[in-house]
């Protein structure tokens, strides 16, 4: 898959990886920061994304916190949802210090959502790119997001729509019975074991 146009290049992710790992290290010690010093940052880092901040141990989610719209200078989006997944995702307790230094960090990029147009649930099922796409599920006042990364663990498009139904808090197979609005965007993601490898 060709990576999207405006691909950052490796100083760029090895700084803002680094401004999230000290997001994460000052949160879980219950201290603000890390003060990002915009004025002395890249131009790439000062336009306005929005980002995913996704924090794993051992392999296994320990939290992942975003938006959808960019309101933010990348990096100070960063360090905001960096610091929000270590202490606000409220699927798990708050991170701890000793915890830390087992944690990877993983900061995707999303593009700006379109909507994806389609008739009936059949179609909507052909017109999805696993591995490609995020989906953003709308039904009345019940929306979720996943990214992207959550296709490697849900390959079949009808489960990976099950599954966003439920996390929106509607019925699994809302898409089929209803006609929920769907937008899609891509992410730029990387980690810190590629930064390492790099």
């Amino acid at each position: 898959m060709d990576r999207p146009s405006g691909t950052l290049d490796t100083e760029h992710r090895t700084i803002l990886l680094n401004l999230a790992r000290q997001a994460v290290e000052l949160a879980s010690a219950g201290r603000l920061g890390p003060a990002v010093p915009l004025d002395d940052l890249p131009e790439a880092l000062r336009a306005s994304r929005a980002t995913f901040v996704t924090l794993t141990r051992q392999g296994a989610l320990r939290g992942c916190i975003g938006g959808l719209q960019a309101t933010l200078p990348l990096a100070q989006d960063v360090v905001e949802h960096a610091r929000a997944a270590a202490t606000e995702d409220f699927r798990f307790y708050p991170v701890r210090p000793e915890e830390t230094a087992e944690l990877e960090i993983e900061v995707s990029i999303l593009s700006e959502p379109v909507p994806l147009d389609y008739q009936h649930s059949d179609e909507l099922l052909t017109r999805l790119r696993p591995g490609v796409d995020g989906v953003i599920l709308t039904s009345g006042l019940n929306r979720a997001t996943f990214l992207p990364q959550v296709w490697e663990k849900v390959a079949q498009p009808s489960v990976f729509l099950d599954m966003l139904c439920e996390k929106a808090g509607l019925p699994r197979r809302a898409w089929r019975t209803g006609h929920p609005d769907i937008l899609t965007y891509q992410v730029e993601s990387f980690h810190e074991a590629e930064a390492a490898a790099a």
